[in-house]
């Protein structure tokens, strides 16, 4: 069963970006469910390294859409996207060195990031984007 599953409410109303979440999302799950089935070790390594390259390429639409929309938040979304993703470095070379208490945080902090970045700050950001395509 999955820890959570997308939901219409987690829509921003930009296609891409819902895509985008709806992956990170799969993520969260992918670990939550090898670690119900004590198999976190084995996939965190392929997921830590798909996760890095899939949220580069997460960012790089995220910000390039709001640069280009001229979102007056950009800075701070930028730097919240720096935080999030500074972590991952160090979760990989925790499992790197066999370290196996590094998937309760991992998970958490996934958690987190769906819960408190995507589902606050991003919608706040689609919410901007569609006021300023209804005032335009």
């Amino acid at each position: 069963m999955a820890l959570m599953t997308w939901k219409k409410e987690y829509s921003m109303g930009v296609q891409v970006l819902d895509d985008q979440h709806a992956i990170l999302l799969g993520f969260l799950n992918t670990l939550h469910a090898a670690s119900m089935r004590g198999q976190a070790q084995s996939v965190a390594g392929p997921l830590l390294s798909q996760l890095t390259q899939f949220s580069r390429l997460h960012i790089s639409t995220e910000e390039g859409l709001m640069e280009t929309a001229g979102f007056p938040g950009l800075i701070q979304h930028r730097e919240l996207h720096r935080e999030l993703t500074g972590k991952l470095p160090e979760y990989f070379a925790r499992h790197e060195k066999g370290d196996t208490t590094v998937y309760v945080p991992l998970l958490h902090s996934l958690y987190d990031c769906f819960n408190i970045h995507t589902l606050t700050h991003d919608l706040e950001f689609g919410k901007w984007l569609i006021g300023s395509r209804i005032r335009k």
